[in-house]
């Protein structure tokens, strides 16, 4: 089985095992977009709490975002940790937003998928995942994202060796599934909660829906 194939397996038994995931948890994409900002090098969980902080205080709209003072909105998204950090990329985020798309989340969907990716990299703290998360869950693109669930996942399966990069990753993903929004969509959350389950830094192989897959050989 070549590593195309082995990855259309890996997708098809998490996918029966696991069923629909229905990924991003937001309400809407304005709200996703800044999700994939806020989770960078945090728990989900302290991002939900930003977020309600910011959705208390109607800050969940470019506008309110641009207006808020950089300190004010680091104080109010504190729980996300980094918060400076953070408070500053959501503010060049939403300029970025405001001078492209006048602040609309319908026109920045209309542009095209390398262009859009590029624009968003050149944002300041949009790296490759965040990026890809915004093009995927926010603007519906056909990207796949990949973080450090996905690395773990594909390396002890053979997948891919260590100094497998960013790009590497995504475009061995992309090229060995069907070039399709909701099954990226679908894939990615796939990785998240089998990594969570079962491949963890201490593994759980034994009762791992992908078990059947390494008959004969020791993966971790």
């Amino acid at each position: 089985m070549d590593h195309r194939e082995e990855l259309l397996k890996i997708y098809k038994l998490l996918d029966g095992y696991f069923g629909d995931l229905h990924w991003w948890p937001a309400d809407e994409p304005f709200e996703v977009m800044i999700g994939a900002i806020l989770t960078q090098n945090t728990a989900w969980t302290n991002v939900e709490m930003a977020i309600k902080a910011l959705r208390k205080r109607r800050l969940l709209t470019p506008a309110a975002l641009l207006q808020i003072p950089e300190d004010d909105l680091a104080e109010i998204i504190r729980a996300s940790g980094y918060y400076h950090l953070k408070a500053a990329r959501l503010k060049a985020f939403v300029r970025f937003l405001m001078d492209h798309y006048s602040g609309n989340i319908a026109a920045m969907k209309t542009e095209g998928l390398p262009l859009l990716r590029e624009k968003l990299l050149s944002v300041r703290g949009v790296g490759p995942e965040t990026a890809d998360s915004i093009l995927l869950y926010a603007c519906q693109k056909p990207i796949f994202v990949c973080d450090a669930y996905t690395r773990r996942v594909l390396l002890r399966h053979a997948l891919i060796d260590e100094a497998t990069d960013y790009d590497g990753i995504q475009s061995l993903v992309m090229a060995s599934l069907p070039n399709d929004m909701n099954l990226f969509n679908q894939f990615h959350a796939l990785i998240v909660v089998v990594a969570k389950t079962f491949c963890r830094k201490r593994p759980r192989c034994t009762d791992c829906p992908l078990a059947i897959l390494n008959m004969g050989r020791k993966i971790c």
